[in-house]
C-alpha cells in the first residue's frame, strides 16, 4: 500500500480500525470481481483502489453500536 494513499484516508476515516475494516472489507469486494470506483493509468493493488476510493469520497461507512 502507498503511504501517500494511506495517510489521506487517515484524513477521512480517522479511526485507524475502522479504516482497516473499511479497506478489508473492499478488497473482499474488489477481488470478487467488483468494478473500481476509480479510474487510474497505472495498474493498482486492490489496497490502493480501495484507499484512493475513500480518499476520493466514494465509499462511506456506518459505525454500528451494540
Amino acid at each position: 500500500m502507498r503511504d501517500e494513499y494511506i495517510k489521506e484516508a487517515q484524513k477521512v476515516i480517522q479511526d485507524p480500525n475502522v479504516l482497516i475494516n473499511v479497506v478489508s472489507r473492499r478488497v473482499k469486494q474488489l477481488r470478487r470481481g467488483s468494478r473500481p470506483l476509480v479510474e487510474s493509468l497505472e495498474k493498482l493493488s486492490p489496497e490502493d483502489i480501495a484507499l484512493r476510493e475513500i480518499v476520493e469520497g466514494k465509499i462511506s461507512y456506518e459505525l454500528h453500536t451494540a
